[in-house]
């Protein structure tokens, strides 16, 4: 359409370098005139129909891809929301576990603290035994060797003043006493 009003604006310039007066020398009458003709040939042509039917066509695309970047942003909206439903659940979750954790923590650290106490409470037992046994294993050596130092004392002193018979019985009569009592 270009290419023939550009061919009428030339054929009136040199239609207008021959007859330069009236009004048939003007160039804009001839590109009007080109430019109807080239519009009354489109039009019989129906090139009109063929633009409006494109134009219509492009539109109902362009409207099919609206609604269809509509969908899309709807079920990304959709998604996004699910995915943040998620992230709260599994933050609630997170946090369940945690204080679970907390509290599986504290009862096992309870628990510990009460076997030890335990532990210490049986050992500290077991060292006051030992000990007692101990202390009453110094006091019957104790008794031993004192009965036993008596028993000496008393021979050497009954044996200084008295005779060999009266001293055995005595003697004899002391151990048996003392041993009785030891035990």
């Amino acid at each position: 359409m270009i290419v023939v009003a550009a061919l009428a604006a030339q054929a009136a310039e040199e239609a207008h370098g021959a007859e330069a007066s009236g009004v048939m020398s003007d160039p804009g009458l001839y590109v009007l005139a080109a430019f109807l003709i080239v519009l009354a040939i489109f039009w019989r042509a129906g090139a009109f129909k063929a633009l409006t039917r494109a134009l219509d066509g492009r539109g109902r695309k362009i409207a099919d891809e609206l609604n269809e970047a509509r969908q899309l942003r709807d079920e990304a909206q959709a998604l996004l929301a699910q995915f943040q439903r998620r992230q709260r659940e599994a933050e609630s979750e997170a946090k369940g576990i945690i204080e679970q954790a907390r509290r599986d923590a504290q009862v096992l650290a309870a628990e510990t603290r009460d076997r030890i106490d335990e532990q210490i409470e049986r050992r500290a037992r077991a060292a006051e035994e030992k000990i007692a046994r101990a202390e009453a294993q110094a006091i019957a050596e104790v008794r031993d060797e004192a009965a036993e130092m008596a028993v000496e004392i008393a021979r050497k002193i009954i044996r200084d003043r008295m005779d060999q018979g009266a001293q055995a019985a005595l003697v004899d009569r002391a151990i048996s006493d003392i041993r009785a009592k030891a035990n």
